[in-house]
């Protein structure tokens, strides 16, 4: 072990224990670590690792991602490869959350989730948690974590679901009535000092890094943390590493190094093999990127319409408001008014496409009457944006009291690929029969990446309604061979779609002309990013 560093204090069983200057004071632990510039600076990252203007925004209450999320499954709408897991084990307070956070800055790419192991204390006894208050309940001990838990969470997200996490109180020792949600990895950092304990855990991580730190600095981390953090007095942070911590760390955490792919001494100050760590990281992204758009420009488009596929009625009033909504003379207030009136008719038509079950109620005469109840739990409709939101209205008008969620997804106009930016569902929505409205669906590469967010959240295939006023055949291909149980709903469906992926002979960007934006020349039927209508800020979800 190194020589401790000069300070006033006494050696205490192996450990370092204030003198009375500072021990009253949190800050008095700062002096204790080593001085900035001791070691090596830190690297500046290279360009290649790096973009001047980073992909996201920080503010006080939270982060803002402005890089999508390109697509994360194939054409068959199934994931083709699961997110990259990486693990970051080591002793407590060795700075496996700073390293983790530094790999998330370097890599420079949106859609990075953080676990960690932290969350998933199991829930104390009454006895334990009288036991925790005296220092004397061992959290060090694998046994107090829920790996079954772990494991579970693990999985999901690797396979792109959303999970609900724990949020675990340290001042009381239990975990909070919310739990919050992760979704939309496309690689996991999952850190912990018993990252690499459990066979099962171990088999779910696609890299394996150990974060080894002195002792004593880990001492000095965990006490400053302890007494500033989680309100805890110095003797019995104490007390508890000499009885817990440091002997787990012996029994239980150093020799999981064995199991590591990579070990990185002095953790956060390690910019080299961090950097090292990224390079590979890059070269696993890029094996996972997808081209969807291509792919189904080129698929399924000799087959016939199918079955899953409802128009509305061709009647005279149909097709003559079609005609005045195609028209490009048509001014904006016509063009809103009877867009609007094909929305009411589209999704009355969809309404009548959910479950019903015989009911008898009995009139103001006393008589019964043989009718029809809705026989799911609730409706749920969920707008694409910025075109999809304008369904909106419609559908609350004939569902009285129906949730609301929202997806932004735009085209990228330079891969011409889908990416996901923004997204917010109400909770408990795998139960619910969900109306996903876009007001054009041409390739149907937006529509694809929105049914697969909610088969994400566990929405039932069978349970999604596809609504869009203008269709063109290759999208009503592409989801219906993608998600054959998914009803797809229009008013009409067009025959082509040219080299810029506009329906013909089609309506033109439907968001332009309805929020009387400019069009972009030579652009797509696709909405573009950023948006040009207003939008209220987006977060991640």
């Amino acid at each position: 072990m190194s020589s401790p560093p000069a300070y006033p204090g006494i050696r205490i069983s192996g450990c370092w224990a204030l003198g009375a200057e500072g021990s009253s004071n949190a800050e008095s632990l700062d002096r204790l670590l080593p001085a900035v510039g001791t070691r090596r600076s830190p690297r500046k990252r290279t360009t290649s690792q790096c973009k001047s203007e980073p992909p996201l925004l920080r503010t006080s209450k939270r982060t803002i991602y402005t890089a999508g999320r390109p697509p994360w499954y194939n054409e068959h709408g199934t994931q083709s490869k699961e997110a990259f897991a990486i693990g970051l084990g080591g002793g407590s307070a060795s700075g496996k959350t700073t390293v983790a956070r530094m790999i998330i800055e370097a890599l420079d790419v949106p859609w990075v989730v953080l676990l960690s192991m932290d969350s998933f204390y199991k829930v104390l006894t009454t006895q334990q948690q009288e036991q925790a208050a005296r220092n004397n309940f061992n959290f060090d001990h694998p046994d107090a974590f829920d790996f079954d838990l772990i494991v579970s969470t693990l999985k999901k997200l690797k396979q792109g679901k959303s999970v609900k996490v724990p949020v675990y109180d340290f001042t009381t020792h239990s975990r909070k009535k919310d739990w919050k949600t992760l979704y939309g990895a496309n690689v996991i950092i999952f850190e912990g000092i018993m990252a690499f304990a459990d066979k099962t855990l171990l088999e779910l991580l696609d890299m394996k890094i150990f974060v080894d730190t002195d002792s004593d600095i880990r001492l000095v981390r965990r006490l400053r943390r302890d007494i500033s953090e989680r309100g805890r007095d110095i003797e019995g942070v104490i007390k508890q590493y000499n009885k817990f911590v440091k002997p787990a760390f012996d029994q239980y955490i150093q020799p999981t190094m064995r199991v590591a792919d990579i070990v990185v001494p002095w953790g956060s100050g390690n910019t080299v093999a961090i950097d090292l760590i990224v390079q590979h990281m890059h070269s696993q992204l890029e094996e996972r990127e997808l081209s969807v758009r291509a792919a189904l420009a080129s698929a399924h488009q000799c087959h016939p319409l199918p079955q899953t596929l409802s128009v509305l009625e061709s009647t005279p009033q149909v097709r003559g408001m079609h005609t005045i909504i195609r028209d490009k003379e048509t001014s904006r207030d016509e063009f809103i008014f009877y867009s609007k009136r094909l929305m009411r008719l589209l999704i009355e038509h969809a309404l009548s496409f959910l479950p019903f079950q015989d009911c008898v109620v009995q009139t103001p005469q006393g008589q019964d009457y043989a009718g029809k109840c809705y026989a799911g739990k609730q409706i749920t409709g969920v707008s694409i944006l910025r075109a999809g939101e304008t369904m909106e209205p419609a559908l609350r008008a004939v569902c009285k009291d129906v949730r609301i969620g929202t997806i932004l997804i735009q085209t990228n106009q330079l891969t011409g690929e889908p990416e996901l930016h923004y997204l917010r569902l109400p909770k408990d929505i795998s139960d619910d029969h969900v109306i996903l409205m876009d007001c054009t669906v041409s390739t149907g590469a937006a529509a694809m990446m929105a049914v697969r967010v909610l088969l994400d959240h566990d929405v039932p295939e069978d349970k999604i309604f596809l609504l869009s006023l203008l269709m063109a055949e290759m999208g009503v291909h592409s989801v219906a061979y993608a998600f054959p149980q998914v009803r797809i709903l229009t008013t009409a469906v067009d025959k082509r779609v040219n080299d810029l992926f506009r329906i013909i002979p089609g309506i033109g960007n439907f968001g332009d002309r309805y929020f009387g934006t400019d069009a972009v020349p030579d652009g797509s039927d696709e909405e573009e990013w950023p948006p040009r209508a207003s939008l209220s800020e987006p977060e991640r979800a």
